[in-house]
């Protein structure tokens, strides 16, 4: 059984911890658990320890990735739907997944205000651990122990100026403690500058950190060396990618492009030769077996991940509870469902893709363990499922009204390294090498479950492969907040929203390549599985079969009524403008050098 990270929520007594952060709200009001000066906090390697837990903990809770950053901002995409809602705005969760966000929107302040609280935990430890006396004259344990942590805060705050970036842009940056700034009131930060600095960081961090396979323990949650080189490559293609900027107000990417994508490239390289890390052969094991059931993958394959416990909204996710499958009990009904697979996205799936029965959950769950088929406009989201934890300790939880189930959220996974470097070695040399191919055959072949027979021919030309990545990308990671923000990078978010809405309307109208889906389902009630009695891929039978339930399923799509599904998908996205969200209010009152800059589309 995995080892939790021990989340102390241990902060330091000083200025900086309740000085202004000109970039969020006025002031912080933390109140801390415990308070130490930072001479005593610093003064030993424990203490020293609890004080980067301190640190990680931003990334967990309703503000970090439990859910708003998780589940909220990554919808909608050309995959699925957040939250349902009627087509006006309310201001909430649903106006973020319609692209109707304003800078008042409730659920935006949060999330950044969380992100730069951990930034200003990780300024004081990056100040603070060098300084120990331990760090240079300690023993060699402690010498060790102390780099290490010095990498990893340096990767934290690389994570959560990465997350603030690819969500709001150009933000104010500081990287030292606010008791050492000589004002507390900054401008905008050009992304690029952060960018740049991030990566430096993560450089300085590699060799401080060991490698998964070093580390010394069974599995712990913490940074290793793998995640500061994944981290590194995936920010470094964002660096090299589209964004929406500030100054010309339209999707740009730089000139020199190419030289992040090289950074990409090396790095991931660095993982794939370090043979610390790889895939885990069943996809349906790795979610089911391993995140669900709350035990240790032994390949390796999730190289970062947010870890989650204590039932509650400040250090725990609702993975499981906000998405996933309800649970029905009677005439109670617990947990929301709120992210929704769009029908052209199951029918993407290859029929012999084993990743489409992980990524959708086609049912919810009674009491007793039984599933009842939904219609196809009602598939959930299936990777984070209550009906798949197994852990004593939470598998209780998960058949009770419970929000939280302490499922981690992972946030890179081996498979991402072996396609981020495809799609860096076809970006650079304008077709992909043979070592690509091979990379993205072994991401495809274990989504078919090893059988290489099923996976096709993988196109050789730079178009083509580019285009195979993308759709790959689609099929491996739906569900764990990817999507979105790959479409941004690739400038590609609008045409596939335009695209998804377009083969909606022609699945809706029974033409092809739809038009010999079934109209209807016929499942066979009271089963711990689904049984289907007719083809997910052909004309529904005109009879139904004795002891099986008919469900509508293509007909179930339709654009009319109270919530136009078609119209519906990211309704109110605009380009230039939806790909970033708001500043939120407080945030722009608290710093008047932010007055008039406001994020494009929402001045």
């Amino acid at each position: 059984m995995k080892k939790k990270l021990i989340y102390s929520m241990l902060m330091i007594a000083v200025t900086s911890t309740v000085s202004m952060i000109s970039s969020c709200k006025k002031y912080l009001t933390e109140t801390p658990a415990a308070a130490f000066s930072t001479a005593a906090a610093f003064s030993n390697v424990a203490m020293a320890t609890d004080v980067v837990m301190g640190v990680y903990a931003r990334l967990s809770g309703d503000s970090g990735y439990g859910i708003r950053l998780s589940m909220y901002f990554p919808y909608d995409n050309d995959e699925m739907l957040g939250a349902s809602s009627n087509t006006s705005p309310d201001g909430d969760r649903r106006d973020i997944a319609r692209y109707g966000a304003t800078q008042t929107n409730g659920q935006i302040e949060g999330p950044l205000e969380n992100l730069y609280t951990g930034i200003e935990r990780a300024n004081i430890c990056i100040k603070y651990i060098p300084l120990m006396s331990q760090y240079t004259n300690g023993s060699s344990s402690d010498q060790a122990t102390l780099k290490r942590l010095y990498g990893e805060v340096l990767t934290l705050r690389a994570q959560f100026y990465f997350e603030i970036i690819r969500n709001w842009g150009d933000m104010p940056a500081q990287f030292i403690p606010s008791a050492d700034m000589p004002t507390l009131v900054i401008p905008k930060t050009n992304r690029d500058v952060i960018y740049d600095h991030i990566l430096d960081d993560l450089l300085t961090a590699e060799p401080l950190v060991p490698w998964r396979t070093d580390a010394g323990v069974t599995r712990d949650e913490r940074i290793t060396k793998g995640a500061v080189k994944g981290l590194r490559a995936r920010i470094a293609l964002f660096r090299g990618g589209y964004s929406l900027r500030n100054d010309s107000k339209i999707m740009e990417r730089r000139s020199d492009y190419l030289k992040y994508y090289q950074i990409a490239l090396s790095e991931c390289a660095d993982v794939i030769a370090s043979n610390a890390h790889g895939l885990n052969s069943s996809y349906q094991a790795l979610f089911k077996n391993y995140v669900d059931a709350h035990t240790l993958d032994p390949t390796g394959e999730i190289l970062f991940e947010v870890a989650m416990a204590g039932g509650s909204g400040t250090a725990d996710s609702k993975l499981g509870y906000y998405d996933g499958p309800r649970l029905v009990n009677g005439s109670s009904s617990y947990g929301n469902s709120s992210i929704y697979i769009l029908p052209t996205y199951f029918y993407a799936f290859d029929q012999n893709d084993t990743r489409r029965d992980v990524t959708v959950a086609p049912y919810y769950v009674n009491i007793d363990g039984t599933k009842v088929l939904q219609k196809l406009v009602s598939l959930t989201t299936g990777k984070f499922r209550r009906d798949w934890i197994t852990n004593p300790g939470f598998v209780g939880l998960a058949y009770t009204g419970s929000q939280y189930f302490g499922i981690n959220w992972p946030i890179l996974r081996y498979s991402d390294i072996l396609l981020m470097y495809a799609e860096a070695d076809n970006e650079i040399n304008q077709k992909p090498s043979a070592t690509s191919i091979q990379y993205f055959n072994q991401v495809r072949a274990r989504g078919f479950g090893g059988n290489t027979a099923l996976i096709g021919t993988t196109p050789t030309t730079y178009d083509a492969f580019f285009t195979a990545i993308m759709n790959e990308r689609s099929f491996e990671f739906g569900g764990e907040g990817i999507r979105k923000y790959d479409l941004i990078r690739w400038n590609k978010l609008y045409t596939n929203i335009l695209a998804t809405r377009a083969n909606l309307t022609l699945m809706m109208n029974k033409q092809a390549p739809y038009n010999n889906l079934p109209q209807s389902m016929y499942y066979l009630t009271g089963q711990q599985s689904i049984v289907y009695s007719n083809s997910l891929y052909a004309p529904t039978p005109s009879a139904t079969p004795t002891g099986y339930t008919k469900i509508g399923w293509v007909s179930s799509l339709t654009n009319t009524g109270t919530i136009p599904y078609i119209d519906y998908v990211a309704k109110f996205f605009t380009p230039n403008n939806g790909e970033l969200l708001p500043i939120p209010q407080a945030t722009m009152q608290a710093n008047p050098l932010l007055s008039g800059q406001q994020n494009p589309g929402y001045q």
